[in-house]
């Protein structure tokens, strides 16, 4: 099949890899020229495992290129997927002006085709955005939704750091749409994936990514708040956690029930604020989703005080990103330390091997230069670096290189461990875990 997409960022890059090493034919779409000139040469524009080696194959079998033309890529398409993003205003309610600027697009370069087309809104959108879409597409198209073409909300459950893995073992496939032929085009999309498919109404599909996000945070929130109080009664939160997922028949999965730092990234920010403010349009109170904001912010504090009450100065940072495994900085509670010290007069330095300044792009690279704009100058090569630098080493994500840190530092030095790197230790000595 042939299958263009709009937005390469980490769910359009990871997608053409995904379905070009399943065998389709792939033209990716974005306004960034260095994007495209690096998707056309099959190397990664993002760090996430596994990505570069399915880019350099699939450019090796010429199954994927691209484009900064929409309408070269819709004219050659079988189905068009939409994955750019959707930033939060600063009042928290969704930007959809790249969902809808990319329609516009779509519908323009469909005046000029004959064939149906299938439109997938793949990036997390509110219920009844892919109404929307449609009749945007009807507008510049001059055409007819169901006769012409079709609009299906597929929303993404990738996880940074692991959304190659994600992608290819998904629980099922979800397809929001009302059209016969594009769920059928669908299900042949994701034939290869080998997943239960589920099709269901668009605007439940659109719900679905809220209601896992909300409901993901709102986990990370509670495992903290618990972590918070097993402290202060010394009781090791993640013996008392390990015991309560165990019950996997009420409570759901061990998925994010890890006491430790903040959460952060490009999702859970953003799609909570989205769904609280929803609420607010429709004047219906949501005291948990709103007090869950209010938790993180608390957390992050808390271990800004932890890191305070070491009484030093000049604190080692290990890791930057929100999490291992990733080079993404956007709502990292790390960055927010980092800004909250700095202005507190501490000297700062920070390794973290996913994090290339040089390379970083788009979104991600206008967050860091906005929140810290010398940030270049805070950075160290190697861990050496952090350890001759440093009184204080903060662990601030599971990068498996940071595990030796705890053996190579000297008596003088202490440690603040924010994720808990090494399951056996806890507080005591010159080691000062966030949650046991």
């Amino acid at each position: 099949m042939k299958v263009a997409i709009f937005g390469l960022g980490y769910v359009g890059t990871v997608c053409g890899a995904c379905f070009a090493r399943y065998g389709h034919e792939v033209i990716g779409v974005d306004v960034n020229p260095l994007k495209v000139q690096m998707i056309a040469e099959g190397q990664s524009p993002i760090v996430e495992p596994e990505l570069d080696t399915l880019l350099a194959e699939a450019h090796r079998q010429g199954r994927l290129r691209a484009t900064t033309e929409a309408g070269e890529a819709v004219a050659w398409a079988d189905v068009s997927l939409v994955c750019v993003g959707t930033p939060s205003n600063e009042n928290g309610s969704l930007n959809l002006d790249y969902i809808y600027g990319v329609c516009r697009q779509i519908g323009e370069a469909l005046r000029a085709k004959d064939s149906f087309h299938v439109v997938v809104i793949r990036s997390t959108v509110l219920p009844g955005t892919v109404d929307r879409c449609a009749k945007i597409i009807e507008e510049t198209s001059a055409k007819r939704q169901a006769t012409h073409f079709a609009v299906a909300s597929n929303p993404e459950f990738l996880r940074e750091g692991s959304a190659i893995h994600d992608f290819m073992n998904p629980p099922f496939t979800l397809v929001g749409t009302n059209d016969e032929r594009a769920r059928e085009l669908l299900r042949e999309l994701y034939a290869p994936v080998g997943a239960e498919f589920i099709a269901v109404e668009p605007r439940v599909a659109e719900m679905l990514k809220y209601v896992n996000n909300s409901f993901h945070a709102l986990k990370v929130a509670f495992a903290n708040e618990i972590g918070e109080i097993c402290k202060s009664m010394g009781i090791d939160s993640h013996t008392v956690m390990e015991l309560f997922m165990r019950d996997t028949k009420l409570n759901i999965s061990p998925a994010y029930f890890r006491p430790g730092y903040a959460y952060g990234g490009s999702c859970l920010p953003k799609d909570l604020s989205a769904l609280a403010y929803q609420a607010q349009q429709l004047d219906l109170p949501v005291p948990v989703l709103r007090n869950i904001q209010e938790s993180n912010r608390r957390h992050i504090e808390f271990g800004i005080r932890l890191i305070q009450r070491t009484g030093k100065k000049k604190i080692g940072l290990l890791g930057l990103s929100f999490k291992e495994g990733t080079d993404d900085l956007r709502e990292s509670p790390l960055v927010v330390l980092v800004e909250t010290l700095l202005g507190k007069g501490y000297s700062i330095k920070i390794y973290d091997r996913n994090v290339n300044l040089a390379k970083l792009m788009g979104a991600n690279k206008a967050y860091i230069e906005k929140q810290i704009p010398h940030i270049s100058q805070l950075f160290v090569a190697s861990l050496d670096d952090i350890i001759a630098e440093s009184e204080c080493v903060v662990i601030g994500n599971k990068d498996p290189e940071f595990a030796q840190i705890l053996e190579r530092l000297r008596p003088d030095q202490l440690v603040v461990d924010l994720v808990r790197i090494d399951r056996h230790r806890t507080t005591g000595g010159n080691y000062e875990g966030i949650c046991w």
